[in-house]
């Protein structure tokens, strides 16, 4: 990945690829969950928490990095998943499917999920006998030409009964092209004891591994078009969905239509019947039933909108909270504030929440009518009814239905344009000669 960070905690809309893999984890309920590590890699522990870390001390191979987890799972007699945190695109039908198959009788001692990718090359081949049993996994690297032109390949996840687990991984040797301990040589060894294997299928597109940027980038391709297709069928309009890009815990109620070039961050809610014009930017926020935003606006983390408010272009809102029926259709900014209902926030009016050291708060009341170009110093409160004249400083509290005004004195002085303009041309012609 050429990064300093992790590869796990690269994020896919929004969610580190590990977050992903536990989520598809999270239905099963698993009694245990245990995240081998590399040395050093505190952020990956505490990001996984409460699941448990175990470290992989050295980096000897697929099958050393299973058995890091030996004292974790020491006394647990059930079902192994074995995942990986850098394939983030499984899904949990696809892992109840892998364990339904590991405890079907006559019961598998060793469950692969396998799949049929547009290119095999790299990937492991699963060798399958005549009664459709898994014979082998044979790394790409090993394979001889007749298995080369296997089709079927290993995803590398599978579901193993943990009483044969460690045992198996014992016998695992390292006669292989990289002089590794392979996990995906635990099914020959569990054949030459006698013990069955088999496998199930999958997508490929389910199943793709992330070890580039460019594979990150396919990745996110595959997980947008999943959560576009399933808000869609939830009941959610994309004027254009691919020109949107989702977060993995966005949430949108039906009938919200959803215009072209919107971009979800973390922890969006959005209510039912509402509106979402083209170029509009979301993190953070929760927005009420049947409200309008945008088109251009930015709700920034801690915008709470009740209904039906309408948020306009080139409107920025940022840990406030605007009660039902405010309008701020233009060119404004509000920060840090509550905003009473049937408030109109005019053209260009900001709330200037910052004095540079400390943030402040502005409370607005019910139907106050902010004017165009109005700033309002924080700390202040303004009460309900109140109207706020255009192109004012406000910087005191206004009281309810009262009028404030802060601008400087307009002084008119008749002829004095066409004066200054015979000044500037006979400068100008002056300096020409």
């Amino acid at each position: 990945m050429r990064s300093a960070l992790p590869k796990v905690l690269h994020a896919i809309a929004n969610r580190p690829m590990i977050g992903h893999v536990l989520g598809a984890l999270a239905p099963l309920q698993p009694a245990r969950t245990v995240v081998v590590v590399a040395p050093g890699m505190d952020a990956v522990s505490e990001l996984v928490a409460p699941a448990e870390s175990a470290v992989q001390a050295e980096q000897k191979g697929t099958a050393d990095a299973v058995a890091a987890a030996r004292q974790q799972l020491d006394g647990f007699a059930g079902d192994v998943l074995v995942l990986y945190g850098d394939a983030p695109l499984v899904t949990p039908a696809t892992l109840q499917a892998l364990l339904e198959a590991r405890r079907r009788a006559p019961r598998p001692v060793a469950v692969v999920v396998g799949m049929r990718p547009p290119d095999p090359g790299p990937y492991g081949r699963l060798v399958a006998g005549p009664d459709g049993a898994l014979e082998a996994i044979v790394e790409a690297l090993d394979c001889t030409p007749d298995q080369r032109a296997i089709g079927l390949c290993n995803s590398g996840l599978m579901a193993v009964d943990a009483t044969h687990l460690f045992p198996l991984l014992d016998r695992i040797g390292t006669e292989n092209a990289k002089g590794e301990r392979y996990l995906t040589d635990l099914v020959a060894v569990a054949r030459r004891e006698g013990l069955s294997c088999r496998y199930v299928e999958a997508p490929a597109d389910e199943l793709l591994g992330v070890n580039s940027r460019a594979e990150l980038a396919a990745a996110e391709a595959v997980m947008q078009a999943r959560l576009r297709r399933q808000a869609m069928e939830d009941g959610v309009t994309f004027v254009a969905p691919e020109t949107v890009f989702l977060s993995a815990d966005t949430k949108i109620g039906r009938d919200t239509i959803i215009g072209p070039f919107v971009v979800f961050g973390p922890e969006v809610e959005i209510g039912e019947g509402v509106q979402v014009p083209a170029f509009c930017h979301l993190a953070g926020a929760r927005i009420g039933d049947r409200s309008i935003i945008g088109p251009f606006a930015r709700l920034r983390p801690g915008a709470a909108l009740a209904p039906d408010v309408h948020i306009g272009n080139f409107v920025e809102v940022k840990n406030s909270r605007l009660e039902s029926g405010v309008k701020a259709n233009h060119l404004a900014y509000i920060g840090d504030s509550n905003v009473g209902a049937e408030t109109n926030v005019g053209a260009g009016a900001i709330t200037c929440n910052y004095d540079g050291v400390e943030k402040f708060r502005t409370e607005i009341g019910k139907s106050v009518f902010v004017g165009t170009n109005v700033s309002m110093v924080a700390p202040l409160n303004v009460g309900d009814g109140a109207i706020l004249a255009a192109g004012s400083v406000i910087t005191g509290d206004v009281p309810a239905d009262a009028m404030a005004i802060g601008r400087g004195q307009q002084v008119t002085k008749p002829g004095r344009a066409k004066e200054w303009r015979a000044r500037r041309r006979q400068a100008r012609h002056r300096g020409k000669n």
